[in-house]
């Protein structure tokens, strides 16, 4: 196609059209068209579905979210990027695994942009699992490590107080965690002592201060119980909690310590070393504290009890002791005792006589028991002796039997071993073929390629050899030395 000659203008108007044109591209330049929001956000929209579609993306999960509506939102990243996902409630309903945070995966989709947010997204299809996230492999292989040194051992860790005076909180001073904790404790004990140490809760460096506020917390004893932990995050938002440094603080804290990180969905080095996980920092410190209110009503309850218990006993007491004072042993209280001064020295005489008598038979037994064990022994130590003597002979005669025949069976064996090893094969005209490089003993030409390097193996050394097309034997002709092909 060739392009249309323009044509000539009248002579003057030429200079003055090319200045025209050059000054409106000057003023589109200086002047862009002006779009809506919405009119931008729905060009970018259309580009990027029209433009790169369908895509298949491999990554690592990060804030797995499935929504009440069956919904899952989430993020896929690598070490220096992320992008946002979605994975509708139809598309799920076909999982084939069962995607975590920390799991290396290649998801398929479609390129899209949520224009309410201006986000650009992939709308997720299929995900296939590839393998585990850095993250949580080294998850794992610290949390293996850990438990193998007992750093989880139930009989480790040590019981919360039932009310403490002093509650230590290591947390973000900013984040939402610890008004939190503030709430539930003054709502549940108003006048309870708190003492806060602010540490940063992640990024580089949090790891060592929350174990360095673990450490000094307890060397001071600042507080009867700590509460340890943050706000809900992705994985990576919450590693400072899965280093071996506050893990092994943890470990060696007197002063009970408790996990407070997270949502309940989350897991965290720092919850199986603690003495308690707590789902979520509120829950921590519901744990930590009872209610001042409950504890008011029980203590109620309680004295309304005891003033019943007493109130009873004191009753019975009374009936009692007026029984007793109407009884006959206090109205006549001599007779009563002379007639018990009579009946204690007959109980006297009859224990005194019943217990000589019992001594007088137990010594006759006795010194009968000892004539007849002595006699036993004596004629049972010789009885015994003769026998010892006899089985020692058998036994050596056994032995001396057993190991000739254990002998002549190893002679039998390693004269079999000479006759059928392998050397002796050898030297009988066999030999032994092999891959060079993988040492594989070759049985059938299908084993092996042409020019494949090869190693005879004879009696008399070994020889290098390369494979040629095989030549096939006659079963009859075999030792008869006839070759032929076929």
């Amino acid at each position: 196609m060739t392009k249309r000659r323009r044509e000539e203008p009248p002579f003057g108007e030429s200079d003055n059209e090319e200045n025209g044109e050059a000054a409106a591209e000057t003023e589109e330049l200086q002047h862009p068209p002006v779009f809506t929001v919405t009119d931008l956000t729905r060009r970018i929209r259309f580009l990027l579905e029209t433009e790169i579609g369908e895509v298949a993306v491999e990554g690592e999960i990060s804030n797995w979210r499935p929504a009440a509506s069956g919904h899952i939102y989430f993020a896929l990243k690598d070490a220096e990027a992320s992008i946002r996902c979605v994975m509708f409630r139809s598309a799920a309903a076909r999982l084939k695994c069962s995607p975590a945070d920390g799991m290396k995966v290649e998801v398929r989709g479609r390129l899209s942009v949520y224009e309410a947010r201006g986000e650009y997204q992939i709308i997720v299809e299929s995900i296939s699992e590839q393998g585990l996230g850095a993250l949580f492999e080294a998850f794992m292989k610290l949390k293996e490590k850990l438990e193998k040194e007992g750093l989880f051992d139930p009989g480790h860790k040590v019981p919360l107080p039932y009310l403490p005076r002093r509650i230590g909180v290591i947390t973000s001073p900013t984040g939402a965690a610890i008004r939190d904790i503030l709430n539930v404790l003054g709502r549940r004990f108003a006048n309870l002592s708190v003492v806060i140490w602010p540490v940063r809760v992640q990024g580089e460096g949090a790891a060592a201060e929350i174990a360095r506020a673990l450490r000094e917390m307890d060397r001071r004893q600042l507080a009867d119980v700590i509460i340890c932990g943050r706000g809900g995050g992705s994985i990576e938002d919450l590693w400072a909690f899965n280093e071996e440094v506050v893990a092994r603080a943890i470990y060696a804290c007197r002063t009970p310590v408790i996990s407070a990180v997270g949502h309940e969905i989350d897991f965290t080095i720092a919850d199986f070393v603690a003495d308690l996980r707590a789902p979520t920092p509120s829950a921590a410190a519901e744990l930590v504290v009872r209610n001042q209110m409950e504890l008011a009503e029980k203590l109620s309850v309680l004295m309304r009890r005891l003033d019943q218990t007493v109130g009873s006993h004191v009753r019975y007491l009374r009936s009692r002791l007026e029984g007793l004072l109407q009884s006959y042993a206090l109205e006549q209280p001599r007779a009563m005792i002379e007639q018990m001064h009579l009946r204690l020295d007959d109980l006297a005489a009859r224990l005194e006589t019943q217990v000589h008598h019992t001594v007088v038979l137990l010594r006759r037994d006795l010194e009968a028991l000892f004539r007849r064990l002595g006699a036993s022994l004596r004629a049972g130590s010789q009885v015994v002796g003769a026998a010892f003597a006899e089985r020692l002979r058998r036994f050596d005669r056994a032995v001396r039997d057993h190991l000739d025949r254990v002998k002549t069976h190893l002679d039998t064996l390693t004269g079999r071993m000479e006759i059928l090893g392998p050397q002796a094969t050898l030297e009988r005209g066999y030999s032994l073929v092999m891959r060079r490089k993988t040492g594989e003993i070759v049985r059938s030409p299908r084993q092996v390629q042409v020019n494949d390097p090869l190693d005879i193996h004879t009696a008399g050394g070994l020889f290098p050899a390369l494979a040629t097309p095989p030549v096939r034997l006659q079963q009859r002709d075999l030792f008869a030395g006839d070759v032929s092909e076929k």
